[in-house]
């Protein structure tokens, strides 16, 4: 892998902002608007060869300026090796499309806008596909709220789909954490750490 690294670093050059090799796999960082011309290199390249698109997926930060991380996992059959694409991107930033690349990319890329809200350009068909109809909000935001407003059931005496308000069964409970056995009134050793 670190022969690797050193092939793509001296390759990729400006297209690279780092390359790092963690727990025996290779992470590529890229700026957004070179993924499509980095995946494709990674695919045609003879010494690479990393023709099968296994996944992307989103990560939130919603502390970080530029929210998301949208990563990428290729595989080289031929090379025996994976390989791991990051970008980051804010929540209004678009990110270029991969679908010419890999075709199978159109099924994460919808993935990632319907529950991250992650946009991509120029892809053929941006839609949601996992949320129902007039589905407001991205669940795997983390800010997303934990229960939604209106909840989908099928009612057998109307014989149609029935949208509700949440009505919940049960209150949440509030966790405190503490034990429930009283301690004593002094500091035990080691509890300091804790602070």
């Amino acid at each position: 892998m670190n022969e690797l690294a050193d092939y793509l670093r001296e390759a990729l050059g400006d297209r690279l902002i780092e390359a790092r090799l963690r727990f025996d796999e290779l992470t590529l960082i890229v700026p957004p608007a070179e993924i499509a011309g980095v995946t494709t290199m990674l695919r045609d390249d003879p010494q690479t060869q990393f023709v099968n698109l296994v996944d992307i997926c989103g990560v939130d930060y919603p502390e970080r300026a530029e929210r998301f991380e949208v990563v990428y996992h290729l595989l080289s059959p031929r090379q025996n090796q994976r390989i791991r694409i990051k970008l980051a991107t804010g929540e209004d930033d678009p990110v270029p499309s991969i679908c010419d690349v890999f075709p199978g990319a159109d099924w994460f890329e919808r993935e990632a806008y319907d529950l991250y809200g992650i946009l991509f350009t120029g892809h053929p068909d941006l839609r949601r596909i996992l949320t129902d109809y007039g589905f407001e909000g991205h669940p795997l935001r983390k800010d997303f709220p934990l229960t939604g407003f209106v909840e989908v059931h099928y009612d057998e005496v109307l014989k149609r789909v029935v949208y509700e308000p949440v009505e919940l069964r049960q209150e949440f409970r509030n966790f405190d954490f503490l034990s429930p056995w009283e301690g004593p009134e002094y500091v035990l050793p080691g509890d300091e750490k804790s602070n």
